[in-house]
């Protein structure tokens, strides 16, 4: 049996926003996937898929099942009140620091540089400038090194445009990533990161209400940090914040779901969420999910782009 797993992140009235080049779905956008969801699908709950996982009951012909990750403001807004009026549950996965410390993100502050700035050449430049500066260390390399290795197309974005995610996510030393990605933050973005915050991602009773209201909270890890890229025991302390993270709003613990930032796991977060009586995890790999072929821990989704709008 297939199972189309469907992955959004922003979804906002693009136009009239402060940053409208952000990646995202507009609301009528959405609206309009969900029409063509109730058209061709039956909306499933995470309930339905661990129960189909453990053999109990198959998912219905043609199964959707809606996720949303990094807790954003906008699924409270904009996405809660058109899935609860046609009595469907949607997933939702947010980090744990960002509602719990008004944590700013690393990965939302590459998306906003990258949204207020029209030209990748001079984020680049920055980025470049950055790294001669620091020549001298040990663990730098020469720029064109990091291009050679990061500067790769996708199907969504061009090689400029994935060298600067990459290099500032997880490409560049530690201390070159924070000093290039404050310094353009601020000066691009805002001079306030914890302003920016509050008004980016959900609050606590926000998503106590939304579980309340039958949707559906699962683990996105604490800081939304590559997985495969943790010490085993930098594994285990992101999964289990999350997990303490969910027990704190009401949320389910027990048959529980985990999104991997980025889509990112290895053989060592397989095993510490398989102790943990993790039922299944969702990957960034895009495809249909087959329940019988898939390894629950390692679910393939499709992007929101793959769907008419």
């Amino acid at each position: 049996m297939s199972l189309t797993i469907v992955m959004y992140h922003y979804v906002r009235e693009l136009a009239r926003s402060r940053y409208p080049r952000i990646k995202g779905r507009t609301v009528e956008e959405f609206r309009r996937q969900l029409d063509h969801i109730a058209s061709r699908y039956t909306v499933v709950t995470a309930q339905q898929v661990v129960a189909a996982i453990r053999g109990e009951d198959p998912v219905p012909e043609n199964a959707a099942w809606l996720t949303f990750d990094d807790g954003y403001l906008d699924h409270y807004t904009n996405v809660f009140p058109l899935l609860f009026e046609r009595g469907w549950q949607g997933s939702f996965f947010p980090p744990s620091q960002t509602v719990l410390n008004g944590r700013l993100l690393d990965v939302n502050k590459i998306h906003f540089i990258l949204a207020a700035h029209a030209q990748p050449d001079d984020i680049i430049g920055e980025i470049k400038a950055a790294l001669e500066a620091r020549s001298a260390d040990r663990d730098v390399r020469p720029f064109e090194d990091y291009w050679s290795e990061l500067a790769k197309p996708n199907r969504y974005d061009p090689a400029e445009v994935v060298f600067i995610k990459r290099s500032l996510q997880f490409g560049l030393p530690e201390p070159v990533r924070a000093e290039v990605v404050d310094r353009l933050f601020h000066r691009l973005v805002s001079d306030d990161p914890a302003a920016f915050a509050a008004e980016l991602y959900l609050t606590q009773d926000q998503l106590r209400t939304m579980v309340r209201c039958g949707m559906y909270v699962g683990s996105h890890g604490a800081s939304h940090r590559w997985l495969d890229r943790l010490t085993p025991a930098q594994q285990e302390t992101e999964i289990d914040d999350s997990l303490d993270f969910l027990r704190s709003l009401g949320a389910s613990s027990g048959d529980w779901v985990m999104c991997y930032p980025y889509g990112a796991c290895d053989q060592s977060v397989l095993r510490l969420l398989a102790q943990r009586n993790c039922s299944a995890a969702l990957t960034t790999r895009p495809a249909i999910a087959s329940m019988a072929a898939d390894h629950p821990l390692l679910l393939p989704r499709i992007d929101t782009n793959e769907l008419p709008i």
